[in-house]
């Protein structure tokens, strides 16, 4: 069955982020962005663009409700800590590495209060670290590194208890990230701590935007 042009614009509007949020902040020019989707979604012989402005302008409202969701995002942002550790060091490290190793390098860096962490993917182990740690790996692991990624920061979102219950922190924040530029080399969660790998160079601009 042939999808309708109010199917066919929320679908294109919904796989670009960028012009949703517009919209959904009502920034937004609705015949400039009918004659885009037309072009775009090369539906300019299907349908007309006063089909496609009045689909967008209902998509618009029922957006508008996930502002609701937005402010409660942020609320939450605003009473979050943000802890920062620089000189950080990833490694990718194949499988079928020796972890009794793994576990004596955690204990050693726990030991003087340093950062580890280690991430477990389908065929890798990931180790998150501080610099001064990197020759550790290194001469435990050498034949077993995949990839080394240095000049890193790693930025901590210390979030309420109640980041559990609020839809969309980490896509709001990875949006952000995005909106501005900025590769994520890393991220993830554990409970009310969310944590971003980036490359330290961008570290002056994210903090900038991370501001709530």
């Amino acid at each position: 069955m042939e999808k309708t042009t109010a199917e066919l614009t929320n679908e294109y509007i919904n796989k670009h982020p960028y012009i949703k949020n517009c919209l959904k902040k009502d920034l937004i020019n609705y015949s400039s962005l009918a004659r885009h989707i037309a072009k775009e979604a090369n539906i300019e012989k299907k349908t007309s663009k006063e089909a496609i402005l009045v689909a967008a302008r209902r998509l618009h409202k029922k957006l508008d409700g996930e502002n609701v969701y937005e402010k409660k995002i942020i609320d939450l942002l605003t009473e979050s800590e943000m802890n920062i550790k620089n000189k950080i060091n990833v490694f990718v490290l194949s499988k079928g590495i020796d972890m009794n190793k793994i576990d004596e390098i955690q204990k050693n860096i726990r030991r003087e209060s340093g950062v580890f962490s280690c991430l477990e993917g389908s065929d890798n182990y990931t180790l998150i670290i501080q610099e001064k740690y990197s020759g550790l790996i290194k001469n435990r692991f050498d034949a077993n590194i995949i990839r080394h990624n240095k000049e890193l920061v790693l930025i901590n979102f210390k979030s309420p208890k109640e980041i559990e219950e609020i839809t969309g922190v980490i896509s709001y924040l990875a949006d952000l990230f995005a909106e501005n530029g900025v590769n994520i080399v890393e991220l993830f969660s554990c409970w009310t701590d969310t944590i971003f790998i980036i490359e330290a160079k961008n570290i002056n601009k994210s903090i900038d935007f991370l501001k709530f």
